[in-house]
C-alpha cells in the first residue's frame, strides 16, 4: 500500500437519537447520508462508512483521558485527517453551529515532527470526534 493509496474504514457507533444525530452528521458536519432504517444511518464520513446505530441508552462515559501537549484528550474518540483548509472550514462551520469542543482548535507539536492543527468534538450521543490537519501530511507518523 502507497502512502497516497489508503483503504476505507468501516466504524459503527452507538447513539441514542436519530433525528439529533442527523443534525450533527447531516448538517453541522455536511455528511452525505447513505442507507438508512429507523434504527441505523450509513454516512459518507469523507469517502468511509460510518454507521450511527441506535442502541439503548447507556453511559457514554471515557475509558479515560491521555495528557497530549497540554491538553487532556477523551479516549476512546475517532476522526479524520483533513487538509488545513478543510479543518478550518469545519472548524468554522461548527462554531457556527454552536457546537462546543472539547479541545478548542489549535496548532499541536509546533515547529516539531508531526505538526497538526487539531479538535475535538462530541456528537450528541456523547462520541468524542477528532479531526487533525498536518502542515506536511507525510509527517502522520513521524517519531
Amino acid at each position: 500500500m502507497t502512502a497516497t493509496t489508503r483503504p476505507g474504514f468501516h466504524l459503527a457507533i452507538p447513539v441514542d437519537d436519530l433525528e439529533r444525530v442527523r443534525g450533527f452528521y447531516g448538517g453541522v458536519l455536511a455528511l452525505d447520508e447513505g442507507r438508512s432504517t429507523d434504527h441505523w444511518v450509513d454516512w459518507n464520513f469523507y469517502g468511509h462508512q460510518l454507521v450511527t446505530h441506535v442502541v439503548p441508552v447507556v453511559d457514554r462515559v471515557d475509558a479515560g483521558r491521555n495528557p497530549v501537549d497540554g491538553h487532556e484528550v477523551p479516549v476512546p474518540h475517532f476522526g479524520l485527517i483533513l487538509s488545513i483548509e478543510d479543518f478550518h472550514e469545519l472548524a468554522g462551520r461548527i462554531r457556527d453551529a454552536g457546537v462546543g469542543f472539547v479541545i478548542e482548535p489549535y496548532l499541536r507539536f509546533a515547529g516539531e515532527p508531526g505538526e497538526q492543527w487539531t479538535m475535538f468534538v462530541r456528537d450528541p450521543a456523547g462520541n468524542a470526534l477528532e479531526f487533525k490537519a498536518f502542515r506536511d501530511e507525510s509527517q502522520v507518523f513521524a517519531k
